[in-house]
């Protein structure tokens, strides 16, 4: 299972702040067995915005969405996430007794407008300061806030997708004396083999320059990192596997 990351804030764009969510993610998916296909960051700007998170959510992908859904006129995330999804922006009761609650003398006039949500959303619980994000359509909005953002991210994982039952894995070898050029026809027929794996190739240029090849996934794995020893084998190439040198053919 694979999930986007978008990070929105100018701030980000114009280095005032570090992002410090993709590594995040990218680590907590992969410790739930699943992946960080795609990351965005984009600004505070509302067409861009809806435009963006209308195509991830008519392609029907899964997105966790940090930053802009506070109450100052530059967060702009909660309407747009409104207007992609082709729904209004209500206030929703919960959402407003929450903030009531955690803000009796300041809700209003100002904080009350982050309960004005998209209609038809699930809450996702702050535990930082009860003010939630939200879902609709498997897109998960949490403020930008690392320390706020982060928590509500596993709750999401661990609320809608647990633990995948085949978790993705990666298996690699390293093949010296030899270019991407010269592996090209080995490379292409196992991607069209194993279609529902990904195969990587990465060169390493140095000292000891090697290609790095490999599949990452679930469905298959062992039996595609076989087949792809085997096109080794059968083309000489000198490869290691598992910190163990394996030669085959000539070196």
């Amino acid at each position: 299972m694979k999930f986007g990351l978008m990070v929105i804030g100018d701030e980000i764009l114009s280095g005032r702040r570090r992002d410090t969510h993709v590594e995040w993610f990218r680590q907590i998916l992969h410790d739930h067995g699943f992946s960080l296909a795609w990351v965005q960051i984009l600004p505070d700007e509302s067409e861009l915005l809806v435009r963006q998170i209308r195509q991830s959510m008519t392609a029907g992908e899964k997105v966790f969405s940090c930053g802009g859904i506070g109450a100052t006129p530059d967060d702009h995330t909660r309407q747009c996430a409104a207007a992609a999804a082709g729904v209004p922006l209500l206030r929703h009761p919960e959402a407003a007794a929450l903030i009531e609650r955690q803000f009796p003398d300041s809700a209003r006039p100002h904080r009350i407008r982050m309960a004005d949500l998209p209609e038809g959303i699930e809450l996702i619980p702050n535990p930082v300061n009860e003010v939630p994000g939200f879902s609709i359509n498997e897109h998960y909005f949490m403020p930008g806030f690392p320390d706020m953002s982060h928590p509500m991210g596993q709750w999401v994982l661990d609320h809608y997708y647990p633990p995948d039952k085949y978790p993705q894995q990666t298996l690699s070898l390293r093949v010296y004396g030899v270019s991407e050029n010269e592996l090209m026809p080995i490379l292409e027929k196992l991607t069209a083999n194993w279609p529902q794996l990904k195969l990587f190739s990465l060169p390493r240029m140095g000292e000891a320059s090697f290609v790095e090849l490999g599949f990452t996934g679930s469905d298959r794995l062992a039996e595609a990192f076989q087949s792809l020893q085997q096109e080794l084998r059968h083309a000489g190439f000198f490869f290691v596997l598992s910190d163990m040198p394996e030669r085959h053919g000539h070196a």
